[in-house]
């Protein structure tokens, strides 16, 4: 069972293992993004910032929508982790269950515009962000559970 998608352009971090993993009751944590997936570098930091009471799974985009579509992960409590708006398009249209996505934090860079306080989007996610919002997928901005859920349509 989905117990949280998140947008984050860090994936896993301090703030994921410490807040969100046991905000959710995340049992299980999946790095959904296929640069990753192939770099064993980069599996190995991320190993290192998974807390002590979660699996970490790191997958491709297609592994993960297969993995998320298998009946025998639904006894998992997971954390599904993207680090782009595109991805997350990818993973909800993949898989039926994500109903809900949260904007975690998306730093500024070239061509963005910050809707938030953590949350930078081009023109192109926001196309993306009104796309899922017409397929009737919740869109919420929270860095942490503590934090009022803001709806995105109302900061685009």
């Amino acid at each position: 069972m989905i117990k949280l998608t998140r947008i984050d352009d860090r994936l896993l971090h301090g703030q994921v293992s410490f807040t969100w993993t046991p905000a959710v009751s995340a049992d299980c944590l999946i790095v959904a993004n296929d640069k990753v997936a192939a770099d064993e570098f980069m599996k190995m930091t991320l190993n290192l910032a998974k807390p002590p009471s979660a699996k970490l799974l790191i997958k491709s985009l297609v592994d993960t929508i297969t993995f998320l579509n298998d009946p025998r992960s639904q006894p998992m409590k997971v954390l599904v982790l993207i680090n782009s708006v595109k991805d997350a398009a990818v993973l909800a249209n993949g898989v039926k269950e994500i109903q809900s996505i949260n904007f975690g934090g998306l730093r500024t860079k070239e061509g963005t515009k910050l809707i938030s306080k953590a949350i930078a989007v081009t023109d192109e996610d926001i196309t993306i962000v009104k796309e899922l919002l017409a397929k009737g997928i919740e869109l919420e901005v929270r860095q942490v559970p503590t934090d009022k859920k803001v709806l995105i349509e109302t900061l685009i």
